[in-house]
């Protein structure tokens, strides 16, 4: 049953000090679904970030019921460019994300169902969770083989992986998120999630391919709504509370106040690629010049997503020494990004003599930067 969420019908979720209690006030005090109207990844996030640091959780679990338009999320200590395609991702304007827990990079569109579980952090227990999906899902058909694995994934027929998890434990409090494939875009996830990128070394949490699968495929009766129903219905069963998905909107600061700072810090450059742990590339690629190609080499390093190092090593009959040096040191500093590098060429053609080929050779060489960032 679908309640909307009101200042009349709120839970009392007592909050701590950090913030104005009014979001969550009055009667019920043992539990608590929720389900976001926004499709919005940084909104919805924020909801996750906003309970885990104001909400007093004893005795109180709450259910975060959540989906997004297109967007890929990358865990809290990876590395987007050795993740996913991002030129690909720009093409088709998807959205990049970084979540503040850990764990891979997934994929999340309409098709796909997102559930955070929130608890103290004596009451975290993520095979409880995923126990409480499978029931629900054989709930609904008894049928479906799903198990959960020791990595905390749930495999359909024993083989194809229909949700991930990834977990953040703080002082007090916890919180579990997992996704559920049901209807996503297989072909869009299977491009997004393969780094065209060569010769990246870095330290950042790897993902783990897995073969996967939507329940949608497996029986067309189970869709999102279903799912969500099915998992609501299962977790106010075992948590003892009323059967009541409430309605919420992200942005509502009578609600969640101070909540929309927190969508804003998530889209910032400095958070999505700034957080990103130090890594380096090493490639080469190739320019034709006159009836042959030409080796160019490039060894840049990465620290907070800014150039640290950078060293091309282009042929001197291609590109003059000092032309090359003036380019390197115009990268230092600056951020990896295809934006700054388009810059930078800007900034150089005005610096330098007019020299149409080359500025051609310049704009050679920035464009196959960018395609690496």
């Amino acid at each position: 049953m679908l309640v909307p969420f009101s200042m009349k019908n709120c839970f009392q979720l007592l909050c701590n000090l950090k913030v104005p209690t009014a979001g969550f006030k009055n009667t019920v005090k043992s539990g608590l679904i929720l389900q976001s109207i926004s499709n919005d990844v940084y909104q919805n996030l924020a909801v996750e970030d906003w309970i885990h640091d104001h909400v007093n959780l004893e005795g109180k679990p709450v259910l975060f019921l959540w989906r997004n338009s297109p967007s890929v999320v990358i865990g809290r200590h990876q590395n987007p460019w050795q993740e996913c395609n991002l030129n690909l991702m720009r093409e088709e304007g998807i959205k990049l994300a970084r979540r503040r827990s850990g764990g891979g990079t997934v994929y999340h569109d309409m098709g796909n169902i997102n559930l955070t579980f929130f608890t103290t952090k004596k009451k975290y227990n993520r095979m409880e969770n995923l126990k409480l999906v499978v029931r629900a899902l054989n709930a609904i058909q008894p049928q479906l083989d799903v198990q959960a694995t020791k990595r905390c994934d749930l495999l359909l027929d024993g083989q194809f992986k229909i949700s991930g998890t990834a977990s953040k434990i703080g002082r007090t409090t916890a919180y579990h998120h997992c996704t559920l494939l049901c209807s996503t875009n297989r072909t869009f996830l299977s491009s997004l999630l393969k780094s065209p990128y060569q010769g990246i070394k870095s330290n950042a949490t790897a993902s783990i391919p897995s073969v996967v699968k939507n329940l949608l495929e497996k029986d067309p009766t189970l869709t999102c709504e279903v799912l969500m129903n099915a998992i609501a219905a299962e977790y106010a069963a075992y948590h003892q509370i009323d059967n009541h998905i409430n309605l919420i909107n992200p942005t509502d600061e009578t609600l969640f106040p101070g909540i929309n700072n927190k969508a804003k810090e998530l889209q910032t450059w400095e958070w999505i690629y700034g957080k990103t742990p130090k890594f380096s590339i090493n490639t080469s690629f190739n320019v034709l010049y006159g009836q042959s190609y030409l080796e160019i080499k490039i060894v840049i390093d990465i620290k907070n997503g800014r150039i640290e190092i950078c060293n091309i090593e282009a042929p001197d009959h291609w590109l003059p020494v000092e032309i090359c040096d003036k380019l390197k040191a115009g990268f230092i500093g600056s951020k990896f990004c295809p934006i700054e590098t388009t810059m930078l060429t800007s900034i150089l053609h005005k610096t330098c003599p007019k020299d149409d080929e080359l500025h051609s050779k310049w704009n050679i060489l920035c464009e196959k930067i960018k395609g690496i960032m």
